[in-house]
């Protein structure tokens, strides 16, 4: 499986998806863009894959936490990384943001946008650029796992997923789009999980680089029990 972008239409994901407030979320999970502008030191930095700029386990307060000592290849240290999936004032602005994953009737669900700017026009806006290139999204949601099931990505620049709090696909630092994929029964004794069970997927993206912006998710999960929700 790998995620990859293009623009999604709705589906229907075959679970009843619970959380948010609601009782039937379907394939709708919520996060979280924040928006950031040019001249942040870690965006229009370097170009470099960067595979060390996140701990393994996530943070108490369920975000990453920085491993840099001080720094890392595309980052400029922990208090400028830790403003990436933070809500703070005069540095980013937080815009709700929507991923609807298509059921394609073979037990795979996706979401594919290859020139994914969802906040073109909005935040701080494009500066200059054809499209609002400088922003990180943050999705948290919970699932059952059933067994058997992937989850993949392709897409840049960052990206980093956690399944029950422990790091699945690590795809750091700014490149072109590379895919990413976690089986979950092969690394079910490393994350900590068991068929039967609800656990965390934990989705931390950023796009810091122009001139691309791809994006896509492909996993055959199948029963999310939470839609996401909004968290600051």
């Amino acid at each position: 499986m790998s995620l990859t972008g293009s623009n999604g239409s709705g589906g229907v994901l075959n679970g009843s998806g619970v959380g948010g407030g609601s009782d039937n979320c379907g394939s709708d999970l919520t996060g979280i863009i924040r928006d950031f502008q040019e001249a942040h030191p870690d965006f229009e930095y370097v170009i470099i894959d960067d595979l060390g700029i996140v701990q393994a386990t996530l943070g108490s307060d369920t975000k990453p936490v920085y491993a840099g000592n001080p720094t890392t290849p595309s980052t400029t240290g922990q208090a400028n990384f830790d403003q990436w999936y933070r809500d703070v004032s005069g540095v980013n602005i937080p815009v709700q943001l929507t991923l609807s994953l298509v059921n394609n009737g073979n037990g795979i669900y996706t979401y594919d946008n290859p020139a994914f700017f969802p906040i073109d026009g909005q935040g701080f806006d494009n500066e200059g650029h054809p499209h609002n290139y400088h922003f990180t999204f943050e999705l948290h949601t919970k699932f059952r796992y059933n067994g058997g099931e992937v989850f993949s990505f392709r897409g840049d620049d960052d990206l980093f997923v956690y399944v029950n709090g422990q790091l699945g696909i690590n795809l750091g630092g700014v490149h072109g789009a590379i895919p990413g994929s976690i089986d979950l029964d092969a690394n079910a004794a490393a994350l900590g999980i068991s068929p039967g069970n609800v656990y965390s997927l934990d989705f931390f993206f950023a796009e810091r680089h122009t001139s691309e912006s791809n994006f896509r998710i492909e996993t055959t999960i199948d029963e999310f029990v939470d839609c996401g929700e909004p968290v600051q």
